[in-house]
């Protein structure tokens, strides 16, 4: 399976040093999709046959985070994660499997990140690791519009994180 990750940090210089290698990442998501092996939702066929994806990361900070949940949520506060998933919107597919399905952008605020990390008792990178892996089910298709599917979403999430070696404190 490739998977080729574009990421874009954009947080303050202060903060600006590599929190996880361009590497890295490839490797968490090739690792992910592999796990998850998607498929489309309505006929259970291969989302891709090539297992070729592509997505892009961004690395941001508060007031950026804040201003996308505003413009496309209608939440006028900063989250952690946002998900744009390419296979919602009638976006171009690939017109042949020799060229990577684009999955969507996943937008993280390091500034949230880091306060959660703290709060829960976890490395940073634990943290992008469970912000990223939230982000990727979405752009998978997964939402988590009830108590139920939350669960699930999130058992998930911690599936993904011990399938790259990491986990979560149990409270």
């Amino acid at each position: 399976m490739q998977v080729e990750v574009s990421v874009q940090e954009c947080f303050s210089a202060n903060q600006n040093e590599i929190l996880v290698s361009a590497e890295t990442w490839e490797i968490w998501f090739r690792l992910w999709l592999e796990l998850l092996n998607p498929t489309d939702v309505e006929d259970g066929l291969p989302l891709h046959l090539q297992e070729a994806y592509e997505l892009s990361l961004r690395l941001t900070d508060d007031r950026e985070i804040q201003t996308l949940n505003h413009q496309y949520r209608q939440k006028n506060q900063p989250t952690d994660v946002l998900a744009f998933a390419a296979l919602e919107v009638e976006s171009p597919q690939p017109i042949d499997d020799l060229e990577a399905l684009y999955l969507g952008d996943i937008v993280i605020s390091i500034d949230t990140a880091v306060r959660q990390a703290h709060q829960q008792e976890h490395s940073l990178q634990t943290e992008l690791a469970w912000l990223s892996a939230h982000g990727l089910l979405h752009l998978l298709g997964w939402d988590h519009p009830d108590d139920q599917s939350l669960t699930r979403m999130l058992n998930q999430q911690q599936v993904l994180l011990e399938a790259i070696g990491l986990t979560l404190p149990v409270d």
